[in-house]
């Protein structure tokens, strides 16, 4: 043994050749603050070993590494600029060591190779890979960017072009695609990797791989003279800035700092990075962003130990109604890997269904993502049928009939009449109160919400709606079946619109009474898109969701809280109901939508849609971008609190990424609650103030103003 310490050992795998494994306790390898300070030890000692002739760097998991500790690196972003800067350096020193070393180096690297991981590889000489692995620097996700050298070196690896998109995408990159820009030297079978890994630094040992060289050019500046340094740049620049549209500092910030150190040394370039590293780490949109990534675990965690006591196996599940939802079930069912029984009383719903199943995986075969053995094989998991008697089965059936609380009462009791005992039974709703529902039902203990959102594949999160005498073993169960579906469950408790449409209501309202008042609907789509940064602004939200599906929410939300939601007298969407404009289904909302040549529904201008509004709006006004972003988001913002002081939903965490995973929220606000502690929750009660004569969705709970008044925050900042 070279050298030991607790998260990774060094011995010689071969004669002169040095094998420094990665084995941290726990089931992947991170970068912690711990691990960085013995390997720079470590390091120092094996450059000065005149028997080691060269380095490989080696996992005994199932990846590389996949990051740093984030949980561990977060409490140092709150120090002071220069003590990051201090900090960042320290760390980036390690990497420059690997690099420095005295002899040729290899990464072997089986799965993923993530962030710090990413980094560690770059600073070798050679990358040797699975068919498996993954290489990416994610930072962008969590607001920051590359810390560890990863602007400085992928872009003399790979080319400026290719890492700025690695880097400002923060995408996994696939073995082959890896291989292809040059990230990975070679890509080999899982089985041959050690082998491979050896050979090939045998070869540079001996002189036949020239290492300095490859190493030389890690310590240049970039290849590109100032002509294509111009264009690379710019038009780097301009696609962040298009799909960011300022929100996000991360990849811009990449983007100047790989510029900037263009026609740097290592030593310059890695100041470089480190200064801009600190600068992000520091700011409002990475707080909000690594805590989203916090959250996420979090609500994971504290799923898992609920389906962790579910003593219902679910060997087959069943979906009730093949229409856009149940398909969209069927189809992410079978696809993660539980048999799914589709059942309709049309077969041309059936045959619908199971189209676009054939679809969305037939896609994933043309991408080259799935083979078409496993796109059989994954259809022959989901079985249509038209026979009641094919449910008996299931160990859980979930309800996705018409949004009409008499047919699903009546489909909900016919279903418990005949299904086996233990069958867990779901509805799929997203405003109908499970207690309404469960009068039709003689177990009601067995019977909650499962309330999914359009697309099914494509969103993450499902509300787990929890009854008034829902038991712990059914919510235990429909916990575990949203984990194998691969979603995010959140358990609420139950009210109209239950936690995400009873506050996408108000915000809707907000946006009603705006154009009311004489607001062009689609400036304040654009200030709602643009300035506050929703990936779509309320009016094309709308169209999105349906006309005529906001108009069904909005009277089950008015029964349900007339006080603060009566359907008001002058409304767009009743405008547009009853002339059955229903947005994107029918092409015709507040905008028309044409299909490109791609099959895209594309918006424009509609003047008919203004026509038919002028008899309920005033004359146009011009609204003050603020006001807008108040009038809208304040009475989402004042019914999310309710929900926390009501117990609707348990926490500001779950609050928070049921917005962003449900509707979209932008991530780089990091929720509502979030929201409300960047800007002070004093600051918000006085904007809703200003506003309460317009209504009482724009009048605080007095719990909010005394929670204002004590300075309540929601989330404790670590220092």
């Amino acid at each position: 043994m070279l050298y030991k310490s607790d998260s990774f050992e060094v011995s010689f795998a071969k004669e002169n050749i040095a094998e420094f494994k990665f084995c941290a306790t726990g089931s992947v390898n991170t970068l912690s603050q711990q691990t960085l300070s013995d390997c720079a030890a470590a390091l120092k000692e094996l450059a000065a070993n005149s028997d080691i002739k060269g380095m490989i760097f080696t996992s005994d998991k199932d990846h590389f590494i996949i990051g740093a500790d984030i949980f561990e690196f977060l409490p140092t972003f709150t120090k002071p600029e220069a003590e990051l800067v201090t900090w960042i350096k320290n760390a980036t020193d390690v990497f420059d060591a690997i690099e420095d070393l005295p002899f040729p180096t290899l990464s072997v690297i089986n799965g993923l190779a993530l962030g710090g991981g990413c980094e560690w590889a770059l600073a070798t000489d050679y990358r040797v890979a699975s068919d498996s692995a993954k290489m990416g620097l994610p930072e962008v996700k969590l607001g920051i960017m590359p810390g560890f050298g990863g602007t400085v070196r992928l872009p003399r690896i790979i080319g400026a072009d290719n890492a700025m998109m690695w880097i400002t995408t923060g995408n996994e990159n696939r073995a082959a695609d890896a291989l292809k820009v040059g990230a990975f030297d070679a890509v080999v079978s899982a089985n041959k990797l050690q082998e491979s890994s050896i050979a090939t630094l045998e070869l540079a040992i001996a002189g036949k791989l020239d290492w300095q060289a490859k190493r030389a050019i890690k310590l240049q500046p970039l290849k590109l003279n100032r002509v294509e340094q111009g264009m690379s740049f710019a038009m780097a620049e301009g696609m962040v800035m298009g799909k960011t549209k300022g929100h996000y500092p991360a990849p811009v910030m990449a983007v100047n700092t790989i510029k900037a150190a263009a026609n740097c040394t290592r030593a310059e370039a890695i100041a470089i990075e480190n200064a801009n590293f600190a600068k992000l780490a520091r700011s409002n949109e990475a707080a909000a962003q690594t805590g989203i990534f916090l959250n996420d675990q979090f609500i994971k965690g504290k799923a898992r130990k609920l389906a962790k006591h579910s003593d219902v196996e679910i060997k087959q599940a069943a979906v009730l109604g093949a229409g856009i939802m149940g398909g969209g079930i069927a189809y992410q069912s079978a696809y993660k890997g539980t048999p799914i029984i589709m059942k309709d009383i049309q077969q041309d719903a059936l045959d619908l269904g199971m189209g676009e199943a054939s679809k969305l995986l037939g896609a994933k075969v043309k991408r080259g993502h799935m083979p078409m053995e496993k796109m059989l094989a994954t259809l022959s998991k989901i079985k249509p049928t038209l026979n009641d008697a094919d449910l008996q089965n299931a160990n859980i059936i979930v309800e996705a009939v018409v949004e009409n609380p008499k047919v699903k009462q009546a489909v909900l009791a016919d279903l418990e009449k005949n299904m086996p005992e233990g069958t867990v039974l779901t509805s799929n709703t997203s405003t109908i109160c499970i207690d309404l529902l469960a009068e039709a039902l003689e177990k009601p203990e067995n019977f909650c919400g499962m309330h999914f959102f359009n697309p099914v594949p494509k969103m993450p999160l499902v509300e787990i709606i929890r009854g008034a005498k829902t038991s712990d073993k059914t919510i235990n169960a429909v916990v575990d079946y949203a984990l194998k579906l691969g979603k995010s469950p959140i358990v609420v408790n139950d009210c109209p619109g239950f936690f995400v449409n009873r506050v996408l209501f108000p915000y809707f309202a907000g946006f009603s009474k705006l154009v009311v008042e004489g607001a062009n609907f689609a400036k304040v789509d654009k200030v709602m898109e643009n300035v506050f940064g929703w990936p779509m602004g309320p009016a094309y939200l709308l169209d999105v969701v349906g006309i005529d599906t906001a108009f069904h929410c909005t009277g089950v939300m008015a029964d349900g809280f007339p006080e603060r939601m009566a359907r008001a007298e002058k409304d767009p969407v009743t405008v547009f109901a009853n002339e059955k404009r229903f947005g994107q289904k029918n092409k015709a909302g507040f905008y028309k939508y044409e299909t490109d040549r791609r099959g895209r529904l594309k918006k424009s201008h509609d003047q008919t849609a203004i026509e038919l509004l002028a008899p309920i709006t005033d004359a146009p006004k011009e609204f003050d971008k603020q006001e807008i972003i108040d009038r809208c988001m304040v009475p989402m913002i004042n019914e999310v609190l309710l929900c926390l002081q009501e117990g609707i939903v348990a926490s500001p965490q779950e609050a928070d990424m049921a917005l962003v995973y449900g509707v979209g929220f932008p991530p780089f606000r990091g929720g509502a609650f979030r929201y409300l502690d960047q800007t002070g929750l004093v600051n918000f009660v006085a904007t809703a103030d200003k506003y309460a004569h317009l209504g009482a969705i724009y009048q605080v709970s007095e719990q909010t103003r005394k929670w204002a008044e004590e300075g309540r925050v929601f989330y404790k900042v670590e220092g």
